[in-house]
């Protein structure tokens, strides 16, 4: 049985992994800002609930994010950029994440493999970038990509086994994407935690501070 914590566990994502984990017989532990007032944006909360979790966990997934904040929809160009917009964007989808993996250390367990995950997004890679738009939320995604490979490389000279990856789900049909869904073939929740759980199941040591997709397939940086 591992021991994993959970993210981000209301959402449609978060709360597919918990379910899938908890399916398995695996011990869930879950935060999130609706249920237990964790807001991944705010230092002193992430202290406050990271510390009160306990561990060590085989598992840490970080299943937090979100493409429209405050009402402000995805830019189509970088004529239509807001300060504020944009600011809400890293403050969440990457500020968030690199608050509890500072915490990484404590979290993971240093005996064995052990794996934090953070859902990333294939729109954050920047060699995979052809159409353009979308510039906060790229932008921010690709900060996270480089908070996960540099929190990679830090990690291991204290948890040598340990594995720091992104992810990219794909198109997921929650609520996060309700608007988009025309544009792209999408799965449901349950399948997605099911094929990135497989994933995490599949990786070693040796992969630690990549970014794969919902495959297992890398994702170029």
């Amino acid at each position: 049985m591992k021991q994993v914590l959970i993210i981000g566990a209301s959402g449609g994502v978060g709360a597919a992994f918990a379910a899938a984990y908890a399916a398995r017989g695996d011990a869930v532990t879950r935060l999130s800002r609706s249920v237990d007032g964790f807001d991944i944006t705010d230092a002193t909360s992430v202290n406050r609930h990271i510390t009160a979790v306990g561990g060590p966990f085989d598992v840490v997934l970080v299943a937090t994010g979100a493409l429209e904040i405050n009402g402000a929809a995805p830019e189509k160009s970088i004529k239509s950029i807001s300060r504020d917009a944009m600011m809400d964007q890293f403050a969440l989808n990457a500020v968030g994440p690199a608050l509890v993996l500072r915490h990484a250390g404590d979290l993971l367990r240093r005996d064995k493999a052990c794996v934090f995950a953070v859902l990333s997004a294939r729109v954050g890679s920047i060699g995979d970038n052809r159409i353009g738009g979308w510039i906060s939320y790229r932008s921010a995604k690709a900060a996270l990509n480089q908070i996960v490979h540099t929190s990679a490389i830090e990690l291991a000279r204290s948890h040598r086994h340990s594995i720091c990856v992104a992810l990219h789900p794909g198109t997921v049909k929650t609520g996060f994407t309700a608007k988009y869904l025309a544009r792209h073939p999408a799965v449901e929740p349950s399948e997605a935690a099911g094929n990135l759980l497989g994933v995490v199941d599949s990786l070693t040591p040796k992969d630690t501070g990549q970014f794969f997709d919902w495959s297992g397939k890398p994702v170029p940086w």
